[in-house]
């Protein structure tokens, strides 16, 4: 089992937490959400919990419940900018199917 961050997200993550003072990690799980189900969501964390999963890749923390877990695992998170648009993208080999605006999906 694993989560694992491109040098670019690693690089961002870093910045948000340097930014805003405090922090350990960011913890990346999912919500019930959308026309296809699952949605991520990523937020900081300043205190990690016994029944967390903790990943480190490029010095960075992700922490991950192990509700999410079972949906997430082996996804890889990266940090893009593609014109105007800018943000976290997960490339998650368990998603099976999309939802047409893809801000949810299934696996």
């Amino acid at each position: 089992m694993a989560i694992t961050v491109t040098e670019n997200a690693a690089l961002r993550i870093a910045r948000f937490i340097k930014n805003r003072g405090r922090g350990v990690g960011i913890r990346l799980g999912v919500k019930t959400t959308g026309c296809s189900g699952l949605a991520y969501k990523l937020e900081f964390v300043d205190e990690i919990n016994p029944d967390d999963e903790v990943f480190e890749s490029l010095e960075v923390k992700i922490i991950v419940d192990k509700k999410s877990l079972q949906y997430i695992d082996g996804t890889e998170l990266d940090y893009t900018k593609e014109g105007l648009q800018e943000g976290f993208k997960f490339t998650n080999p368990n998603v099976k199917d999309e939802c047409g605006c893809g801000e949810s999906f299934t696996v």
